[in-house]
Formats: structure tokens, C-alpha cells, sequence
């Protein structure tokens, strides 16, 4: 099953779409990853879940991913007396560690790590912005507060400290728990939630130790301060809307937007944009044309995937939402101005890797190549070749069932597995087997193959060549 578009679909898995036969049904839409979300459900759902994903993946016959998104340090408020409370604008109101529950003029908050956080004159937001306070004084176990946007609360709901870096570790006892959970069930990717620091994510590949691929979730404006030193130790990183936009103004997000894309292209690293891209088709079956445009504006920045949440989740419309975001990114790649678009924005290296995948890209231009052959163990000689943006589908033939499914979140990758080559000899002919097996190559056309001798080395490719498929 060929997805005629290059940017890729990351559906979340939950109570609307995680039964088989739906799982199955947008996988058939056009998903190719799938996000487990470990904020909510126990470990037994995801299981089911997970198993539902590898059935649908036999179904459509093509390599899916799974996504462990980890739940993360999310910081929340306690509960109040009486479930709710409404505050109002100039207003005191005292934050403090104590566990009683709270009422109009204090709310509990049992996170030391808050107080050890905050100074005066700074704010925090409860409720995704709702609310707003001001912090006019502090201690180790209190903050008093003036409040200066209010709203109603009710319990646990989230807490955020805009620009001010909070000491808590990334990975909590539950987060442990559930990566262990997450690589025994052999998931694909794992995701960071709030990353702050490259620590974090040394603190993850530790963990993982190649288990799976890494992935850092750009949430916390803090990350955006060490942001190089994070993207060397991930794999993938998501653009998280929903809680970077929380400390953002509104006015930053799509600036920081773009400014990462570029950030993860340049280094060639699967870029996910996330959060609200068809918000409005969580209860109606069609998006808004602000929510269409937003999908294509990823897509024309050269996003590798875009991803649903609650419109696949927990929305009425799960699999109109995922045929609705394959029907914009199709269109968008047919645009005739789209191929400028995706000319990779990075300096000309000298590494003869590089050049030599550059070679690939631009050797694929003509009119008479069908498609590229990036035979690749680790994934990486197919993830160079997407990072150059070729207009032309890239076959990712891996003998390696993982590395395959890790390669269904890459930029215009077709993953496929295939026997494991010894013989250089074989690679034409596996080669234009695959091109003509998955319909990427018509009868007489050209198909190039990249791929890096010895064979089933790791390592860099280094050997260009070219092959046609028989003419009728």
C-alpha cells in the first residue's frame, strides 16, 4: 500500500480508535505512525493497543510504527473543598505545599521543586493559560500570588511557570515503569514529554540503549535555550504546540515553529508538527479552513509528519480526520511551487556520505528515474536521503524489521524488508524486484540505488548505481 505524499500521518490511539478493526481502518486512511499516549489508560490497554497496531500493519502490508509518548513531570494542583473555585481578577491568592484541600484564597500545589523554581515578579498559569498570577512573594513552601487574569478552577488541573527552568527530573517512577513496559512490548519510538535539558534525553537513550528510537518533545521554552545540545542526543523531536504555546504568547508559536523545522531539517532528524492541527474534527467531519491551511503551512515547511490527538483519540471522526490531513498534504505536494519548497536548507558538507547522497538527490531529478533504492541496516543512509528532500520516493530496504518500522516517521521514505543481502551483485536486482513490486517503477524505467559495501555493515554509503526495470 503506496501513499502517494511525502510528509506522514501520526495518529494517537485511544478510546474512539484503538479497537482493531478501527486501528486497521486508519492505517487503510493513511496513518503511518501510531502515538500511545501513557498520560492516560493502564499498561494492560496499551498492550491491546500495540497488538492491534501490528495486526492492522499485516493488513495494509506495510511497515507501521508505534509511538510511546511518556506522560512526564506534568506539575498539577491539588484538590479543592469543594471540586471548584472561581477567582477574580486583582485578587491574593497563596500557593503552598500543604495537601489539605483548597479554596478562593490558597490552593494547594505539592511540588517543592515549584517554589525552589519561582521569583518574584514572575507568573504561573494554571489551566492551560486560564488563569493567570503574579508572584509578589516567596519561600521554599509558599509563593503569595496576585492574580491577574482569573477564571474557574477545579482540581489537578496543570500548572505552568513560563521562562523559568524547573529542577524536576524528566523521567518520574510512572514514566520508568512505562518505558520498561514500552520496550518489552517492542515499540518503535519513545517520546520525552517536557524536555528541558540534553540531560533529559542522555537520562532517555541511557534507558532505551538502542532499543528504539528517541524523541524529544519541544514543550518547555526553557528547551529552546539549550535546543543544539538536545538535538544531538535524539533521533526525532516533536513540535508541541499545546504546552509550548501555554508559556508563549500566541504570537511566538509559529515563529518558534519554523525556527525548529529548520532546526531538525538541517541535521536530518524526523520532525513531527503536533497539537490542534484539525482541532474542529474532533466533533464535525470537517476541519476549518484556518485548521487546513495550518496542516498545509507544516507541510510546506517541509514537516516530516503531522500528527492528530484528540481528533483520533477521542473525536466522533477519527478516520475522516486522517483521510481529511491525506487529502491537504496530497494537494500541497502537487503545487507546483512545492518542489522549491523542500530543497534541503543546509550548508554543502565535504564528508563523501554526504556528497555522495546529494549525488543521489540530484541524479533523481531526471525525468526518467522512478524512484531511489537506499538499502540501509541502521535506517541512516535512507534518513540522509530524506534530509536532502528528493522529489522522487525513496525505498528504504532493510533486512531489519525495526529499522523499517522506524522509517514509516522519515520524510518520504517507502520502508520495506527484504532478505539480507551478501552478494553486491544482488542489489540491482533486488533493487528494481522492490521498485516494481510496490508500483513506484513503471516498465523501462530508471531506478538508482544507494547503498554502502561491505554489506550489512553499518556504516556510510558509498556506492551509486543505476538500474532499469525490464521493459514489456
Amino acid at each position: 500500500m503506496i501513499r502517494a505524499r511525502r510528509a506522514r500521518i501520526v495518529a494517537t490511539l485511544g478510546p474512539a480508535s484503538r479497537d482493531p478493526a478501527r486501528v486497521r481502518e486508519l492505517a487503510q486512511a493513511g496513518a503511518d505512525v501510531f502515538r500511545v499516549n501513557f498520560s492516560h489508560g493502564s499498561q494492560a490497554d496499551h498492550a491491546r493497543t500495540i497488538a492491534a497496531v501490528r495486526r492492522a500493519e499485516a493488513a495494509v502490508d506495510r511497515p507501521l510504527a508505534v509511538l510511546a509518548d511518556l506522560q512526564g513531570p506534568k506539575i498539577r494542583l491539588g484538590e479543592f473543598a469543594d471540586g471548584v473555585v472561581r477567582l477574580k481578577a486583582g485578587q491574593d491568592l497563596r500557593l503552598d505545599m500543604k495537601r489539605t484541600p483548597g479554596d478562593a484564597s490558597r490552593i494547594g500545589v505539592p511540588h517543592p521543586e515549584v517554589f525552589a523554581a519561582l521569583r518574584t515578579g514572575a507568573f504561573v498559569l494554571l489551566d492551560d493559560g486560564k488563569v493567570k498570577l503574579r508572584v509578589v512573594g516567596h519561600g521554599p513552601d509558599y509563593a503569595d500570588t496576585v492574580v491577574e487574569a482569573g477564571d474557574q478552577l477545579s482540581d489537578h488541573k496543570g500548572v505552568n511557570l513560563p521562562n523559568l527552568s524547573i529542577p524536576i527530573p524528566a523521567l518520574t517512577e510512572k514514566d520508568r515503569q512505562d518505558l520498561a513496559f514500552a520496550l518489552q512490548e517492542g515499540v518503535d519510538w519513545v517520546a520525552l514529554s517536557f524536555v528541558q535539558r540534553a540531560s533529559d534525553m542522555a537520562e532517555l537513550r541511557k534507558l532505551v540503549q538502542g532499543r528504539a528510537g528517541v524523541l524529544a518533545k519541544i514543550e518547555k521554552p526553557a528547551a529552546l535555550e539549550s535546543l543544539d545540545e538536545i538535538l544531538d542526543l535524539c533521533e526525532a523531536i516533536m513540535v508541541a504546540r499545546g504546552d509550548l504555546g501555554v508559556e508563549l504568547a500566541p504570537e511566538e508559536v509559529p515563529v518558534f515553529q519554523k525556527k525548529l523545522v529548520r532546526a531538525a531539517r538541517l541535521r536530518g532528524l524526523p520532525v513531527i508538527v503536533a497539537t490542534q492541527m484539525l482541532e474542529s474534527m474532533t466533533h464535525s467531519p470537517t476541519p476549518t479552513r484556518a485548521e487546513a491551511s495550518d496542516v498545509a503551512g507544516a507541510v510546506y515547511e517541509g514537516a516530516d509528519a503531522l500528527m492528530l490527538s484528540a481528533e483520533t483519540a477521542a473525536g466522533d471522526y477519527p478516520v475522516e480526520a486522517v483521510a481529511m490531513m491525506d487529502r491537504i498534504i496530497t494537494r500541497v505536494e502537487q503545487d507546483p511551487r512545492w518542489p522549491e519548497l523542500m530543497r534541503a536548507e543546509y550548508p554543502v558538507e565535504d564528508a563523501d556520505a554526504d556528497a555522495l547522497v546529494a549525488a543521489a538527490r540530484k541524479a533523481s531529478e531526471s525525468a526518467s528515474t522512478a524512484c531511489i533504492a537506499a538499502f540501509t541496516t541502521t535506517g541512516q543512509t535512507a534518513l540522509r536521503l530524506a534530509r536532502e528532500r528528493p522529489l522522487q520516493p525513496t525505498l528504504g530496504l532493510t533486512p531489519n524489521l525495526s529499522t523499517a518500522r522506524r522509517l514509516a516517521l522519515a520524510w518520504g521514505v517507502e520502508p520495506r524488508v527484504i532478505p539480507e543481502i551478501f552478494d553486491p551483485e544482488d542489489l540491482a536486482r533486488i533493487a528494481v524486484e522492490q521498485a516494481v513490486l510496490t508500483g513506484l517503477a513503471p516498465p523501462g524505467a530508471r531506478v538508482l540505488i544507494l547503498a554502502g559495501l561491505p554489506l550489512g555493515s553499518p556504516g556510510a554509503a558509498n556506492i551509486l548505481r543505476l538500474a532499469h526495470t525490464p521493459r514489456r
